[in-house]
């Protein structure tokens, strides 16, 4: 009798796993492209925690009073914790953090859109707080279910920190909108100017090609970048709408037979061109996270060579 395992039996066994709702530990067998898609997601996630610090973290000079000052020094911190956990996470894929990083610096790595757009008041960081962090979270939320167990356990740490910017972005926003004419306007200014960007975070509307449908089959992603979207929408809109703001969208309706709020998709374009280099922002963030790596490097030998003599 053969005994002889086949690389479609593997490939079956692998499936079967998934199907029954098993977590994929490193050490297990997994498909090349599995690991691939992975390594790709994941990285993509980490360089975005690490870049999303830039736009509000310019603020931090000038947070109004010292508990704004603190609870935002705080959040950025949060956020490079996440990048951390996430390249750990990626690095049990066989890919080095210093290579993920080295390609995020050189302009090959792509990252989340958003954070490649300009934040000219601060109701810019309350809106990023609650806006797009609430749109990150109902996309890491479905995450916690993916199949690959380091990046599902990561998630879950991740969306708790993340539900505490959300309420800290929340009470920013609530402070401003219920504040002065000048308040209310400005941060209003600022749901006018997120509003498109945030949407675009979870992707183009599906085409269900093959790789979807792949990522889809192996639970590495159990919603599509559609379902991701509609439930954010849902979620949001009735918040924005209590606090006496408005969303940017005159096509935006409820629709009482469906119960989802339908609205206008994104200029899928603009998100092509973000995610390629060719945003507002792009030059000017990676040129400050490559001058943070630069003046880090004498950390990073030092504790180089601190290891080796240890190892010694």
């Amino acid at each position: 009798m053969n005994s002889q395992v086949t690389a479609e039996d593997q490939l079956a066994r692998f499936e079967e796993r998934v199907a029954r709702g098993e977590k994929v530990e490193p050490g297990d067998w997994m498909p090349d492209e599995y690991r691939k898609s992975l390594i790709r997601m994941i990285g993509q996630h980490a360089h975005s925690e690490i870049v999303g610090q830039l736009p509000e973290g310019k603020w931090i000079p000038y947070a109004p009073g010292f508990r704004r000052k603190l609870t935002l020094i705080a959040k950025v911190q949060d956020e490079a914790g996440h990048g951390q956990l996430l390249y750990r996470a990626a690095e049990t894929l066989g890919k080095s953090r210093e290579e993920m990083l080295e390609e995020l610096l050189a302009g090959k790595a792509k990252y989340a859109n958003v954070f490649n757009y300009p934040t000219p008041s601060w109701a810019d960081v309350g809106v990023i707080g609650w806006l797009v962090d609430m749109a990150a979270v109902v996309n890491q939320t479905m995450l916690q279910q993916t199949s690959f167990g380091p990046y599902a356990r990561a998630m879950k740490r991740i969306c708790y920190e993340e539900s505490f910017h959300i309420k800290q972005g929340y009470d920013l926003v609530a402070t401003l909108a219920k504040g002065t004419p000048e308040q209310k306007a400005m941060v209003q200014g600022a749901i006018d100017r997120w509003w498109y960007p945030t949407l675009m975070m979870s992707g183009p509307p599906d085409n269900l090609s093959a790789h979807t449908l792949q990522s889809l089959k192996w639970r590495i992603k159990t919603k599509t970048n559609e379902q991701v979207r509609q439930e954010y929408v849902d979620l949001i809109v009735p918040q924005i709408r209590a606090l006496g703001l408005t969303i940017p969208d005159r096509d935006l309706k409820y629709d009482e037979k469906s119960e989802h709020w339908s609205y206008t998709q994104p200029d899928w374009e603009e998100l092509k061109r973000v995610v390629n280099g060719d945003g507002p922002m792009n030059k000017e963030r990676l040129a400050v996270r490559r001058k943070a790596h630069e003046d880090g490097r004498w950390v990073r030998e030092a504790l180089a060579a601190k290891r080796k003599e240890v190892a010694a």
